[in-house]
């Protein structure tokens, strides 16, 4: 009795070593937890805690934190960029506004400073001040758009839409500009209709600003090419050119809101680097997807795909 009484004693002994132990064990991990917390907190690290420990619930906690470390820093890589980018659209909203403004401002000073002008002067000067402010007003409706987009605030319903025929009368409305230009049009459009699910006006905007940039900065490939596809699934529509084109790196950003580059092919919509971002944004509106790809004076190609719909 004795014997079993000391082996008892001996046992309950070393759970309560054991237990001492584990106790302090998980106190000096937490403790290095919550130190490398702060030290994440401070210095804004992007790096997870790692701790070598067997208690199985440390392990799941440790998982959560790092999951949750994890979605914070995406979230403040997100906002940093967002406010860099708005940081940028401001001073490029600043910089369009003040330029036809700038000129505007300049023109009626001029008629209010000579009123003897010939009149012949006097109706060119009005025709300028007419087109900036045309162009100030177009380039304002831009910049509400893309708020709309981005807010959700602009009602895009999806229909049923024939699009050969959308993209054969968006390619005919250019056939003067490409005549002047002297470029060779590659038009390659089924005749038989290719319906898809998509909203005709926001359509056409698009096909605008992809035909207009391209005949603006891919002219010098003498060329202008629409192309017309589809699979079971999806319609292709792909507008290209044999310009100078876009390198990787701006491939890459060429859809991000206000990005401009010199001589850029995104600043063919009124300068301010929002039209490719609109044209993302109708697409991705349309439930499509949207890519660009380029090779300089052998292709450079925007292709657009939304869902196809049977007859």
């Amino acid at each position: 009795m004795i014997t079993i009484l000391s082996c008892v004693i001996i046992a309950l002994l070393f759970w309560n070593i054991y237990q001492y132990q584990s106790k302090k064990a998980r106190d000096r991990d937490i403790t290095y937890i919550k130190d490398k917390l702060e030290q994440m907190k401070t210095s804004q690290s992007s790096q997870k805690i790692l701790v070598v420990t067997a208690d199985r619930q440390l392990i799941d906690m440790l998982d959560l934190l790092n999951q949750l470390a994890g979605h914070h820093q995406e979230k403040e890589r997100q906002y940093k960029k967002m406010e860099a980018s708005m940081k940028r659209m401001l001073a490029n909203v600043s910089h369009d506004l003040k330029t036809p403004l700038t000129v505007i401002a300049g023109y009626v000073e001029i008629l209010q400073n000579q009123p003897q002008i010939i009149e012949q002067e006097r109706a060119r000067l009005l025709e300028q001040v007419h087109t900036k402010t045309i162009e100030l007003i177009t380039l304002m409706n831009t910049f509400f758009d893309l708020a709309k987009l981005e807010s959700g605030d602009k009602d895009i319903p999806l229909e049923k839409v024939n699009l050969t025929e959308i993209c054969k009368n968006n390619i005919l409305l250019f056939y003067e500009w490409i005549q002047t230009k002297g470029l060779e049009a590659v038009i390659e459009i089924p005749e038989k209709p290719i319906f898809a699910l998509g909203n005709e006006e926001a359509l056409n905007r698009v096909l605008s600003n992809l035909i207009s940039n391209g005949l603006r900065y891919g002219a010098d490939g003498k060329m202008i090419g629409l192309k017309v596809f589809c699979d079971e699934t999806l319609v292709y529509v792909e507008i290209f050119d044999k310009g100078k084109g876009i390198n990787e790196t701006e491939q890459e950003r060429v859809f991000e809101r206000m990005f401009t580059l010199e001589e850029s092919r995104n600043k063919a919509f009124q300068g301010s680097g929002l039209g490719l971002t609109i044209t993302k944004k109708l697409i991705e509106e349309m439930q499509g997807e949207i890519s660009v790809q380029s090779k300089s004076f052998e292709k450079t190609s925007f292709t657009f795909s939304l869902k196809r719909l049977n007859k």
